[in-house]
Order: structure tokens, then C-alpha cells, then sequence
């Protein structure tokens, strides 16, 4: 995030989300925290390199937490910091329109 250089709240948080799957991305981090396999196994249609860079993104704006266990084989864990929670509740009421007014017009 570049503070200052931002037009609205909107603006700001769209740099943060923007992408198809970063928001996709919170979603799946929203109910626990998950290694990079499992992510890339519920968001079909990703490359590793595109999950990569969002995870890398979304961890430099303090959205995600990225945790290296020291074992072997290693184990990395990605989860939601609180940040990334707020995120995801900001984001919840944009889901709920998007559901009812789906539905609508398809």
C-alpha cells in the first residue's frame, strides 16, 4: 500500500484486493490457515507463479501471515492476519450483493 498517494478509501483498498485472486485468496484463508498445496488445490485454475506473487503481495500489505515451520519436509502456512480479518468482514456485505443480485440476473 502507497499511504497518501491514494484518491478514496475505495481506491486504496482496491490496490490491496485487486486481481482475480487475491479476494478468492481471503476467502479461502477466512476459515483456517492453509500450506500452499491446499491453495492452490481450492482455486482451481491458478498457477503456482500467479499464487505465488498474490500470497507475496497480500503478505507485504499485511493481509496474510506467512509461517516457515522448521521440519523436514519444510511446511510453510499461510493464514489471515487481523488486518486480513477486517479485510475479509469489509468484504463480506460485497459478497451478500453479489449472491442476491446473481441470482437476479442469470
Amino acid at each position: 500500500m502507497r499511504p497518501g498517494s491514494y484518491v478514496c478509501g475505495i481506491d486504496a483498498a482496491m490496490d490491496v484486493i485487486g486481481g482475480k485472486w487475491k479476494v478468492l485468496i481471503l476467502w479461502a484463508l477466512n476459515e483456517r490457515p492453509h500450506r500452499f498445496g491446499e491453495l492452490r488445490r481450492e482455486l482451481p485454475g491458478v498457477t503456482e507463479k500467479v499464487l505465488a506473487a498474490q500470497l507475496r503481495e497480500l503478505e507485504l500489505d499485511g493481509i496474510v501471515h506467512r509461517e516457515a515451520y522448521d521440519e523436514v519436509p519444510p511446511r510453510v502456512e499461510y493464514s489471515l492476519t487481523s488486518l486480513g480479518i477486517s479485510l475479509n468482514e469489509a468484504l463480506s456485505p460485497l459478497g451478500a450483493w453479489g449472491r442476491k443480485n446473481i441470482l437476479i440476473h442469470h
